[in-house]
């Protein structure tokens, strides 16, 4: 019986091989990093990766370029790639031009306003700010050098690296005309992202800076010759009922566990006096409209008035006021 000698085949491109030797590239291969950890984070950054993230997950030098080679990665910029195909979206851009930035950078100026929703989409150059010195553009990309970057001036929108909403507006006031600024404020607040008290946090950590003066004349130009606080409207309010001849409130009272303005509890009547633009953000609109739900749940009307109502509208608010305290209990108030 002749012997039996027992013989692998193997497989390389679907060319039968017995030499081991020619295997080895291929075996190695299974200990590496492969697509699947690329696509995983490209899905991430809207389709964009750089060289020092995948470094930074185990691939070589070698790897990469061998990819970029077979046309998986399509360079962007210096060390930045699109995975599987250049048709990127705009926010892939901006993405690959903050990712060609080190780790540390983030969208701003023009381009962080649009992201915010605040502007129109900018052409030209994407602006990107990096901290500490030395760091340069790219081409497509107009790079702002700062000593340093407040935590609270940072943010990510839509999984982009950007400048907070607030930092963006200081930003724009340097490199915009005052109409552009006031038109981005004006829709922040639309949005319900605007907080005074945040802007004047990052002014105080900002001296210096080109923009300030611009940002506070426009902020001045949109609230007028004198800002109001919580305790002056307050204080305009009062007089306002007095003079109408109307029943004297509760100031300063709680009701259903909350801290309410004016409280009128024979009518069953609370009313609340707002800054327009100076005391809203997101989380307090959502707090004030659940507050209003709970107390009208418990039988309890809400009305709201603006500052500039309050002075600027003195006969209507007088008027609305007193079909608010004849009306009773059961009514609804009209001015939401």
């Amino acid at each position: 019986m002749p012997a039996v000698t027992h013989t692998s085949r193997f497989f390389v491109n679907a060319r039968p091989v017995t030499d081991l030797d020619d295997l080895k590239p291929h075996i190695a291969d299974q200990d590496r990093p492969g697509d699947l950890a690329i696509a995983a984070l490209a899905d991430r950054q809207h389709g964009i990766v750089a060289h020092w993230q995948l470094v930074a997950r185990g691939y070589t030098r070698h790897q990469i370029h061998g990819r970029v080679r077979a046309g998986r990665l399509h360079p962007l910029h210096r060390a930045v790639y699109a995975v599987g195909h250049r048709s990127i979206t705009r926010k892939s851009r901006w993405m690959a031009a903050v990712l060609a930035c080190g780790q540390n950078a983030v969208l701003s100026h023009r381009a962080a306003t649009a992201l915010w929703d605040l502007r129109p989409v900018p052409s030209g150059p994407i602006d990107v700010t990096v901290p500490g010195r030395g760091k340069t553009g790219q081409r497509g990309i107009r790079v702002h050098n700062v000593r340093q970057l407040h935590p609270d001036d940072r943010a990510v929108v839509d999984g982009i690296p950007v400048t907070s909403l607030h930092r963006a507006l200081l930003d724009l006031a340097e490199v915009a005309r005052p109409q552009q600024l006031r038109l981005a404020i004006e829709a922040s607040d639309r949005l319900e992202l605007f907080d005074l008290r945040a802007v004047d946090a990052m002014l105080a950590r900002s001296r210096g800076r080109r923009g300030q003066a611009v940002l506070k004349a426009v902020l001045a130009e949109l609230r007028g010759p004198t800002p109001w606080t919580r305790s002056e409207l307050e204080n305009a309010f009062l007089p306002l009922i007095r003079e109408a001849g109307l029943p004297e409130p509760q100031v300063n009272v709680i009701v259903c566990g909350d801290l309410v303005d004016f409280w009128w509890p024979e009518q069953r009547l609370v009313v609340e006096v707002d800054g327009y633009l100076w005391h809203k953000t997101r989380r307090s609109f959502e707090d004030d409209r659940r507050r209003d739900v709970k107390r009208q749940l418990a039988g309890i009307r809400t009305a709201r008035f603006t500052d500039l109502r309050v002075r600027f509208e003195r006969r209507e608010v007088q008027s609305e006021m007193a079909c608010l305290l004849s009306a009773g209990p059961g009514a609804l108030a009209s001015d939401r």
